[in-house]
């Protein structure tokens, strides 16, 4: 097992890439902590993870808010005494063109996709300093690299999310910290099904691989930033996206 023994939080773990996650990381020995606002997909992903044989706990948490955050952290340590791995994968959407975009859609998807990740990352970073080891992985997105239509929020969200992974990989690495970056093309999950067949389309023509990825392709690449095989890895955005390009 690659990640024996190890505590995982992943936030956002309830469904689509953090379940897969979340399952991918048991399968390879975590205790894991499916984190989630949602309290019966989490729960039922943690009793996914018991059938397979594995440890996981619950955590609802809205990651937002810092208490909320704080809260999580500090079960995890007293639980578990340790914290190794933080999956920051907890983020929305709420798409819309510039000039119709509402300010309270604006502020939703920074809310969750920006000072979450700043929450649960400082939050963390704390423990695994006193530690003198760990490893953050952020979710970041190709979008937040090259842009997309309709998106302001999310993609604003996304750049600061890359930006937030190489100033961490700085101040940690002495700590023993790896900071690291997933930037997914587009998956197939409960997001993508807003998306018109015909985009969908124009997407995979647009992508050398023709075809969308799985959550599966993503859980491997945190899998693997996440194991000592990325040992030397830190700073680094990972994009998993089949070879678009825009």
């Amino acid at each position: 097992m690659r990640l024996k023994d190890k505590v995982a939080i992943i936030t956002g773990a309830a469904s689509g890439l953090g379940r897969a996650t979340a399952l991918t990381f048991a399968r390879e020995g975590t205790k894991t902590i499916v984190a989630d606002i949602n309290e019966a997909a989490g729960k039922k992903v943690v009793n996914e993870i018991a059938e397979l044989g594995g440890a996981a706990n619950f955590e609802q948490v809205n990651v937002a808010d810092p208490k909320q955050v704080n809260r999580m952290v500090l079960n995890t340590v007293n639980r578990h005494g340790k914290i190794d791995i933080l999956i920051n994968n907890a983020g929305i959407l709420a798409d819309a063109r510039l000039v119709k975009m509402e300010i309270e859609q604006w502020q939703g998807v920074i809310d969750v996709n920006l000072k979450g990740v700043f929450l649960c990352g400082q939050a963390v970073a704390r423990v695994m300093e006193t530690q003198g080891s760990g490893v953050i992985l952020n979710a970041a997105s190709v979008v937040g690299l090259y842009g997309n239509f309709g998106q302001s929020n999310y993609v604003a969200s996304k750049a600061g999310v890359i930006g937030m992974t190489k100033t961490w990989a700085r101040e940690l690495g002495r700590k023993g910290i790896r900071v690291n970056a997933v930037a997914p093309g587009f998956i197939e999950t409960d997001m993508i099904k807003t998306i018109p067949e015909k985009v969908i389309a124009m997407i995979k023509e647009k992508t050398p691989l023709a075809r969308m990825g799985t959550p599966q392709d993503i859980a491997n690449a945190y899998l693997f930033l996440a194991s000592d095989e990325a040992s030397f890895i830190t700073g680094t955005v990972l994009s998993v996206d089949g070879g678009i390009v825009t």
